[in-house]
């Protein structure tokens, strides 16, 4: 077993499928084992905790297979043992923490940055020493934000742990991408077929991935750069292109696709109409994006039309399509506002806004999948001036 040296809070599908996979890949001496914690549910830590922490990562491209079984998480946990996560990170062997949490994570006195700013002025009590914070979701300048929340939890503890904090804990933002949709008995089905295993976690994603970073790591830290990770100075062009094109896109393809009777991206992605949408979108948001041709657009915009069109895969509209005004906040409302400032039209943009406005308004049951959406529907139906006004405010566009 790998001696822990990170631990990780918000331990889902995702997260196994990237940082786990990047640390392991980079790991041959077993240096960097994971404690493991669940973010609201503990489903995953108890059907972790019988097989040890192990589990089959099954990379699926468009033709087949390829399974692999992951060994880098030493222990797991359920995210109410609180006491256990504050001893994991307190501990003076681990070197990072790393988090992976909905958009809904960050608000002031959400439960992750609280528990967080807890555990680290806990190790700030015991001298264990600087370390870094990783966040690995979908939030832009997650690290900033994430800095700034447990600075303001933190003060309310230890006024102390919150100066320690301030300049002995570095947050690193991030940019992640992989598509990794939710799990089947199929796929259960799979790893008992092809390793003899029975697998009551595994993880499906597809062979793309990618990670930027940037920040300091004031204790070391994998060789995340061998598995092909980035570190950068700046990680805000980075963060732009995937949530903009990526997220953004998605959000295209579900509120457009659902309206279709489309249930996945593929089958959304191949419609000749919603794609068509997809380039006009990509197009306005390409010409926004800061950052030249580091990016290297073209390429990233091929490898999406590659991924979407991977039936296989069969990430399903429906769950992209759920807490659609945290996500557009952060995916589409971002192009909106650039348009704007660039006096373009922003037409394709909003495009998405109004088809989650209609997925929202039309179906009582789909507005209980959006954490705003039970409150906004009434509004969003009368269709008045003010009522788009008002969205456009709870999206941050003015």
């Amino acid at each position: 077993m790998r001696p822990v040296r990170i631990v990780h809070l918000g331990i889902g599908n995702f997260a196994r499928a990237h940082q786990a996979w990047y640390t392991m890949a980079v790991d041959a001496e077993r240096e960097w084992g994971i404690a493991a914690f669940t973010g609201r549910r503990p489903d995953i830590a108890q059907a972790l905790a019988p097989q040890q922490g192990l589990y089959t990562l099954i990379e699926r491209d468009r033709a087949r297979d390829r399974l692999e079984v992951i060994d880098v998480i030493s222990s797991v946990h359920a995210g109410s043992e609180v006491d256990a996560f504050v001893e994991a990170v307190a501990a003076p062997d681990t070197t990072l923490v790393t988090l992976t949490v909905t958009e809904a994570g960050y608000r002031p006195g959400a439960d992750p940055p609280r528990r967080l700013a807890e555990a680290l002025v806990a190790r700030h009590q015991r001298r264990s020493g600087s370390l870094a914070v990783v966040s690995c979701d979908n939030l832009q300048a997650n690290g900033r934000l994430l800095r700034e929340r447990v600075l303001a939890e933190a003060a309310q503890l230890d006024s102390g742990g919150a100066g320690w904090i301030a300049s002995e804990v570095s947050f690193v933002s991030t940019s992640v991408d992989r598509i990794t949709p939710r799990v089947s008995d199929e796929d259960r089905a799979l790893v008992t077929g092809e390793l003899g295993l029975r697998d009551e976690a595994p993880v499906v994603c597809e062979p793309f991935s990618d990670w930027v970073l940037c920040g300091e790591f004031p204790a070391g830290r994998p060789a995340w750069e061998r598995a092909g990770a980035r570190f950068v100075d700046e990680i805000e062009p980075w963060e732009a292109r995937k949530l903009w094109l990526l997220n953004g896109g998605h959000c295209l393809l579900a509120y457009l696709g659902l309206e279709r009777g489309h249930e996945t991206v593929a089958v959304a992605g191949s419609d000749p109409e919603l794609a068509a949408a997809l380039e006009r979108y990509w197009d306005l948001a390409a010409r926004l994006l800061p950052g030249g041709e580091r990016l290297e657009l073209d390429v990233y915009r091929a490898a999406l039309r590659e991924r979407f069109a991977n039936a296989r895969i069969g990430y399903p509209l429906e769950q992209i399509a759920a807490d659609g005004l945290e996500k557009l906040r952060n995916r589409v409302a971002p192009v909106i506002v650039a348009a704007r400032a660039a006096g373009v039209e922003a037409g394709p943009a909003l495009a998405v806004v109004e088809a989650w406005v209609r997925w929202l308004i039309y179906d009582p049951a789909r507005a209980g999948s959006d954490q705003n959406g039970e409150a906004l529907r009434a509004p969003l139906a009368s269709g008045g001036a003010d009522a788009r006004r008002g969205l456009l405010e709870l999206l941050e566009i003015i």
